[in-house]
């Protein structure tokens, strides 16, 4: 890396990553489902207190098994946040889903639960919370909405891993979870992602549909005497030497979470003047969700040009970037998707938020230079 620029993320290693690669290869197993996926499992299953976690190839993944598990069929309208990344919506619209998209709180960028009822219509099958920067949709009043309207909810959980609402860990609180264990995200596999299935009733489909639609999960359980096709499937296992890489950070997810902790607590402490001066707005917290840290962003005064901004930041050879453009703004979004309501805080947010940069291993003094850009960049433009 570059000793002077400071990018955006930087991914981290452990220290046992290449030497649990190496053990998978010594006992032969390069294959999914071997003993380190197994070990990843397991681990999952304790986090979240979720029926069964199963490894994919990434939180895309997931997100297109859950569409799977749900029989999702054309025309099916599934309740979302525009202010998302494109799988959230992908995985529906694959199998003729339609992504039907609601405004955002102002607060935490979330999903705004009071809009949903609204959107309900009677092909309404799903609502998908996505925990923004990992920090909690208001995880009680969308249950209660889905079960008054006997609707499923799938949680994105992306940016979730070792968050929690109300004590309960991100993903284990609708009816299925995913987690993206890409480079960018806390816990790294280089690519990857998890299921995690809180419904007893569809742990053994997810396993089919994981499995190219087979039950070859329960022929190597021993249940079944020969395995073969079974329901509409693919190949969603990642190999096990990603699910090795993946252990080494899981092992030390607790110690990377405290760490990503010490920064963002850093950014929030040190940018509080520039909040009560007007010129930009911390993130906002509720009380009943504990954070990961897994993003610090800012929102700047809409007066203010948030390209000369990031122009300062890039002069300083600092890579600050802005996130999401909205999906109901996108030539797909207005294709396949439809809008519920005045989207005006999606729109407006989108076009003032920049995420600062945040990785373990990121120094004090990057994070200082960092600080005193913003500050710089603010008086000038």
């Amino acid at each position: 890396m570059n000793d002077k620029r400071i990018p955006f993320n930087w991914p981290y290693m452990t220290g046992k990553e290449l030497d649990y690669i190496g053990k998978s290869h010594d006992h032969g197993c390069l294959a999914g489902d071997g003993p380190f996926t197994h070990r990843c499992h397991r681990w999952l299953e304790n986090l979240t207190g979720c029926t069964s976690a199963l490894l994919t190839h990434s939180c895309t993944a997931a997100l297109e098994m859950s569409a799977l598990l749900l029989d999702i069929q054309p025309g099916d309208e599934v309740i979302m946040p525009s202010y998302t990344f494109v799988s959230t919506a992908n995985a529906f619209v694959l199998r003729g889903g339609v992504p039907v998209f609601i405004d955002i709180r102002e607060d935490t960028l979330n999903l705004n639960e009071t809009l949903i009822e609204d959107a309900i219509t009677d092909r309404t099958k799903a609502i998908v919370p996505v925990h923004y920067a990992g920090v909690a949709c208001e995880m009680d009043t969308i249950l209660s909405i889905a079960r008054r309207h006997g609707l499923f909810v799938i949680e994105d959980a992306a940016q979730g891993i070792m968050a929690s609402y109300k004590g309960k860990a991100l993903g284990s609180i609708g009816d299925l979870g995913a987690y993206s264990f890409h480079e960018t995200k806390n816990v790294i596999s280089g690519e990857g992602g998890a299921l995690i299935i809180n419904d007893p009733e569809l742990v053994q489909h997810a396993e089919m549909i994981r499995e190219k639609g087979t039950d070859r999960s329960r022929f190597f359980r021993g249940e079944t005497d020969k395995y073969t096709w079974q329901v509409v499937g693919s190949s969603f296992l990642p190999g096990e030497l990603i699910a090795a890489f993946l252990w080494a950070q899981l092992e030390k997810a607790e110690e990377i979470t405290h760490r990503r902790l010490e920064c963002w607590e850093y950014y929030h402490t040190s940018l509080e003047s520039l909040e009560t001066k007007g010129a930009i707005r911390r993130p906002r917290v509720p009380d009943e969700c504990q954070i990961n840290a897994h993003m610090y962003y800012i929102i700047l005064a809409p007066e203010t040009d948030r390209d000369k901004v990031i122009a300062a930041f890039r002069e300083k050879d600092i890579w600050a970037v802005f996130h999401y453009v909205p999906l109901h703004s996108s030539p797909a979004g207005q294709r396949f998707g439809k809008t519920v309501g005045d989207l005006k805080v999606t729109d407006d947010l989108s076009k003032r938020i920049i995420r600062l940069p945040l990785w373990v291993g990121i120094t004090k003094e990057q994070q200082t230079k960092v600080i005193d850009t913003l500050g710089w960049a603010l008086s000038t433009v």
